[in-house]
């Protein structure tokens, strides 16, 4: 079953036979799923959302019927959460290469598909922690208590990826002032089209970082800032 580029089978099944010992495996799966979706379409809010969007659902459902005795609800979903942020991180990444190259292309501030690049990197956190909520509502009574304690945990310790795609638009705004003292410009008509192809650029950037971190060792170095701050869930 394939959902906004997602096998929600596949992960439903492995969210279904999890246990403590292979969390950081389950993990890991959710981050490829998640990145592979993403590469595969235009780097939209919306087509992030959706992304998002089936992961959480089949987490959630994989792990409604995980029936292994003791099995910790709560730290599957969080490695989920996790996973996704994970992803959402490269895509962030991808974000600050291409508004580096708008800096050095000299694209004006005020360019309309600059400014609503710069906003919704700005909502990378409020959109993760959206989709969960709307998934942990969509899950019912069974899952409520499990991702309820995720969802605090979330809200308050907020995300990497959040965090990462704050910096990246105040990074850009530097260089753009920077670039403006410099005089640094371009020609209006490559700055337009550079912007209004702006979705395309991100998408091929996020591919090219992917295929750069497999030659160099696999998913498992994709964001290494951010999981040597991640406090990994028991």
């Amino acid at each position: 079953m394939i959902k906004s580029g997602i096998d929600q089978q596949a992960l439903i099944d492995q969210f279904s036979q999890a246990s403590a010992k292979t969390a950081e495996q389950l993990q890991q799966a959710v981050y490829q799923a998640t990145l592979g979706a993403l590469q595969g379409r235009e780097l939209s809010l919306k087509n992030i959302r959706s992304v998002l969007g089936a992961v959480t659902q089949a987490a959630s459902s994989g792990v409604a019927q995980n029936a292994l005795a003791g099995v910790d609800a709560d730290a599957l979903l969080e490695r989920a959460v996790a996973g996704m942020d994970d992803a959402l991180l490269k895509a962030v990444e991808a974000n600050r290469v291409a508004l580096k190259q708008f800096a050095d292309k000299g694209v004006d501030l005020r360019e309309t598909h600059l400014k609503k690049a710069l906003a919704d990197l700005e909502k990378f956190e409020d959109m993760l922690i959206g989709v969960v909520q709307k998934g942990a509502g969509a899950a019912g009574d069974p899952m409520a208590g499990a991702w309820g304690q995720v969802l605090d945990k979330l809200q308050l310790k907020g995300t990497m990826s959040g965090t990462q795609a704050s910096e990246a638009a105040q990074q850009f705004m530097t260089q753009m002032q920077t670039a403006m003292r410099d005089s640094r410009s371009a020609s209006l008509k490559a700055a337009q089209a550079l912007a209004e192809s702006y979705g395309a650029l991100v998408s091929g950037v996020l591919i090219g970082l992917s295929d750069a971190l497999q030659q160099g060792g696999g998913g498992a170095a994709a964001a290494p800032a951010a999981k040597a701050g991640r406090k990994r869930p028991g």
